[in-house]
């Protein structure tokens, strides 16, 4: 049976370790660190499932995969103790290659935006994922075939050339010649990923399903501007057990775009500060504000979870007041927007309403059991798990894997 994580708001997900852990979207640019055994590792590309030494990891054919941020990784993980990273690794060959020419067109395109740009991290997985669509991209098999993944690229560099003319400053040769020395260090890696996954299943094993990025930046049902469980791993639909959402105690989003709840002031850089929200990808600070339960509840309608892994709450320890995003209000209009809505000039111009909780103002990290949790600390769980409709199964309370409560027999709403 599968089990799915995915993150339900701007960002965050799972850090467990299964069977076989699968990565589903995105690439190199979503970052997080795990620690593990008192060691900080950063996870970009490959999946987390990695600090389990029993674990077999698999980056699925949804993920536009950077070949040179693989090996890099791989590495970084290997020179901080992981063992046998490079055997416990899979790479779908339905992926597409995510190049250092789309990160090029990147910076290009953000700059046609001007204002309106969406604050990329600038590595180009916007343009890879717009060759993917228009059917012009490479997908990993083709690099073996390097008179076909010459051919593409060069195609690719010249529809570029005559979009962007000389501020595109791009060598098609040079990335070429470092594919001759990708070509045969990759081959082992990669794997008919639909043949792989289809036979585990069979077999009735474990899978562990890792969405890179959140609900809220999918370009179906985000702000806009990455998932694909069925789609992207080619799952059994009816072999599928839990669906869980990984949420913040609070809300974070990199980049550019709507963020109701955002507190430039006093409490979001406190939140900054005390939850260490930089990105582990770029560096950038972490826009911060309180939980938006409009946003959660959208999630969770969109997604469907059985349960919800709540983290950080040891962030908001030392708040007296706690705020919570339950609703929009359009001032326009005076309507009460329990719903997120589509149009983002409405979601512009809507005011946050909100739902004041007193603080509980003492640790919890120290916590075994919900019990164990201050009152006040509780009862903010309840209020998430009543307004969304899904249970609260796991909390985390600090960095460390440990500091997680499980709350079992936790079934849904």
């Amino acid at each position: 049976m599968a089990t799915i994580i995915l993150g339900s708001q701007w960002g965050g997900r799972g850090m467990y370790a299964n069977t076989l852990l699968v990565r589903i979207c995105v690439c190199h640019n979503a970052g997080h660190s795990i620690v593990a055994n008192g060691v900080s590792l950063d996870f970009h590309l490959l999946p987390s499932g990695l600090v389990n030494p029993s674990c077999m990891n698999l980056i699925g054919s949804g993920v536009v995969f950077h070949v040179p941020t693989f090996f890099k990784e791989l590495e970084m993980l290997e020179s901080k103790g992981l063992k046998d990273v490079h055997q416990r690794i899979l790479v779908s060959d339905r992926c597409q290659v995510n190049l250092d020419l789309h990160a090029t067109v990147d910076g290009l395109e953000e700059t046609e935006l001007g204002e309106r740009k969406i604050g990329t991290t600038g590595r180009g997985i916007g343009p890879a994922y717009s060759t993917k669509a228009a059917r012009s991209g490479i997908r990993i098999h083709e690099i073996f075939d390097q008179t076909t993944f010459e051919r593409k690229l060069r195609k690719l560099a010249n529809g570029y050339k005559v979009r962007f003319g000389d501020l595109l400053k791009y060598d098609v040769e040079d990335e070429i010649r470092r594919f001759q020395d990708y070509r045969p260090k990759l081959a082992e890696y990669c794997v008919d990923a639909v043949h792989l996954v289809q036979n585990f299943q069979k077999n009735d094993g474990k899978i562990l399903v890792e969405g890179a990025n959140a609900l809220m930046l999918d370009i179906d049902y985000g702000t806009y501007p990455c998932k694909g469980v069925f789609t992207g791993l080619a799952i059994h639909p009816k072999k599928v057990d839990q669906i869980i959402g990984v949420v913040k105690a609070y809300t974070t989003r990199v980049g550019e775009g709507i963020f109701k709840t955002e507190d430039t002031g006093e409490i979001g850089e406190k939140l900054q500060s005390i939850g260490r929200e930089w990105g582990v990808s770029t560096g950038r600070k972490r826009r911060c504000g309180w939980l938006d339960l409009v946003v959660l509840k959208y999630s969770a309608d969109v997604n469907h979870y059985t349960s919800l892994n709540l983290s950080k709450l040891d962030v908001l320890d030392t708040f007296p007041i706690i705020k919570v995003a339950i609703a929009y209000k359009d001032p326009e209009t005076g309507d009460v927007l329990e719903n997120f809505p589509a149009d983002l000039g409405i979601l512009e111009r809507c005011e946050v309403i909100y739902q004041e909780l007193e603080g509980w103002q003492q640790p919890t990290t120290q916590a075994k059991t919900f019990e164990d949790l201050p009152k006040n600390a509780r009862a903010y769980v309840k209020l998430i798990e009543d307004h969304c409709g899904v249970p609260v199964t796991w909390i985390g309370t600090g960095p460390r894997r440990e500091d997680m409560i499980t709350r079992p027999g936790q079934g849904a709403y």
